[in-house]
């Protein structure tokens, strides 16, 4: 089982069939079309390229690059010969990617031409922005690649995430654990030839969540689309013949104000299946996706450290005769466990997960795999409940993590970065419901004596730190913030106020 099957049954059964539509605004300059003949010469060409520049198999290869055909081919090239690949968040900012590269012990980055001016700082021993003239050093189409031996229990790809730390946590995706996740999901999603996928979901995002593989392996086409943006969304369903989509929350909500203002007939009406995680919806939300687009709304819920998906929550046809919104009510769920995989609860009502998805580890932090993963359960962090149709429910998040707009923030590093600034005292850092984002980081401050600092000063700190999706999007000022008496923060009673009325603690 290795990312090889997937490519390889493409290119046996559909050479000729388009595999790829690239982004024609891609400043590296666009692929454009190509074949699945040509997508597997590609990735060969990757791997020939690797050898030619002493890159041998375990060693890892880093590429922090918004959606493209060269990162959805370098997932096989870099992988599928043996390396590694480290799809790293184009959000981050340099300190962040520094940490990354050299964590990972990247010998290799690639930059998107977009931020290679951000990204200045970040040494590498081999550092290349991507485009035509690096396509020419790490492409060598003159030779074939050297043979590697298929191991399905190497590690495909390291995706670093936000943890509880203030600083991310690589995880070690293998063969075994990327391909299992591929075929599940697409067997789940009844992924077909006749699909056509639009990469509404970053492909650095634990390797689009794995539905990358199964569209390839089906002979399926992608539709690469660089920045996300509703209106152009529903064009390119309506040009393209979309019929299937993954993303955040925040995604569905663009998608649906563009179809507010949309003439004629919405692209895509009882074709379309969009796959939503990251936090449950509104109810109300899903109910517009049935209603007012005509799509099939999906919700699953899963982990980069689970690869990622272990729950779904699709309609069934026992559903077929209840109105939208009661539909609606029932999809707000993370679903039921996926084929291969065990869901339970434990005492103090944490999530857990056993399967063939579960990661190997965290890249050379032992102690916390010893944490995760505990007599054969992996902890999620998340707080939940399993009713008596085995549906899995998420109401809390044990560990301090916000997630806004699909991405995951860990809360302590935003706090790290805005005490350091020398006019705070103290900090909190919580999410609080947004409509749009699903939760807003927002951050409680303490300031010293006289200090005149405004809600844009911590902002504009904070981005000089870390990424804009982490930055606070809303500061208040206190005088004092809750505490046990060992000085520990109570964030559930700073949280309190803001999630009054809400039924769980995740929006």
């Amino acid at each position: 089982m290795t990312v090889n099957d997937f490519i390889r049954r493409a290119e046996l059964v559909y050479p000729d069939r388009t595999a790829v539509v690239d982004e024609p605004d891609q400043p590296a300059e666009s692929w454009e079309s190509f074949d699945y003949a040509e997508m597997a010469r590609r990735a060969r060409a990757i791997a020939a390229g690797l050898d030619a520049l002493g890159i041998a198999a375990g060693e890892r290869v880093a590429m922090v690059s918004h959606n493209s055909a060269r990162l959805l081919t370098a997932l096989f090239g870099v992988s599928g010969s043996g390396r590694i690949l480290v799809p790293v968040n184009f959000r981050l900012v340099a300190e962040e990617v520094s940490y990354i590269v050299e964590h990972s012990g990247a010998r290799i980055l690639l930059v998107d031409p977009e931020l290679e001016e951000a990204l200045a700082s970040v040494e590498c021993e081999m550092k290349w922005t991507i485009g035509a003239e690096t396509d020419a050093k790490l492409m060598r189409f003159d030779i074939e690649p050297q043979a590697w031996e298929p191991d399905e229990d190497a590690t495909a790809t390291i995706n670093y995430t936000s943890g509880t730390t203030a600083r991310p946590k690589g995880v070690q995706l293998t063969h075994r654990n990327v391909w299992l996740n591929a075929a599940v999901f697409g067997w789940h999603m009844g992924v077909s030839d006749r699909d056509v996928y639009l990469h509404t979901l970053p492909q650095f995002h634990c390797n689009g969540w794995g539905m990358l593989y199964a569209v390839t392996g089906m002979g399926a086409r992608h539709v690469i689309i660089r920045k996300i943006d509703g209106a152009e969304i529903l064009r390119r369903v309506e040009a393209e013949g979309v019929t299937l989509m993954c993303g955040a929350p925040a995604v569905l909500n663009m998608i649906l104000d563009a179809a507010a203002d949309w003439k004629g007939p919405i692209p895509g009406a009882g074709r379309v299946r969009i796959v939503v995680a990251g936090a449950p919806p509104p109810t109300r939300t899903i109910e517009r996706c049935e209603t007012e687009l005509g799509w099939e709304f999906v919700q699953i819920y899963g982990l980069t450290e689970t690869a990622p998906v272990l729950t779904m929550n699709r309609g069934r046809a026992e559903w077929d005769a209840l109105t939208a919104g009661e539909r609606a009510t029932l999809l707000n769920r993370a679903g039921a466990p996926v084929i291969g995989c065990t869901m339970d609860v434990d005492h103090e009502g944490e999530v857990l997960a056993r399967g063939n998805m579960i990661m190997e580890g965290y890249w050379e932090q032992p102690e916390s795999t010893a944490e995760a993963i505990r007599e054969g359960f992996f902890h999620t962090g998340d707080g939940g409940s399993i009713d008596a149709a085995n549906y899995v429910t998420i109401s809390d998040r044990k560990k301090d993590v916000i997630i806004s707009g699909g991405e995951n923030v860990s809360s302590i590093e935003v706090e790290d970065a805005i005490f350091q600034h020398p006019e705070v005292t103290e900090v909190a850092v919580i999410g609080i419901p947004d409509e749009k984002w699903g939760e807003l980081v927002t951050a409680l401050v303490v300031t010293t004596p006289g200090s005149e600092l405004s809600e844009e000063d911590v902002i504009s700190w904070t981005r000089t730190k870390l990424a804009g999706y982490k930055c606070p999007k809303k500061v208040e000022f206190r005088t004092e913030l809750a505490r046990t008496a060992t000085g520990k923060l109570q964030k559930f009673k700073l949280r309190q106020p803001f999630w009054e009325g809400h039924d769980r603690q995740v929006n």
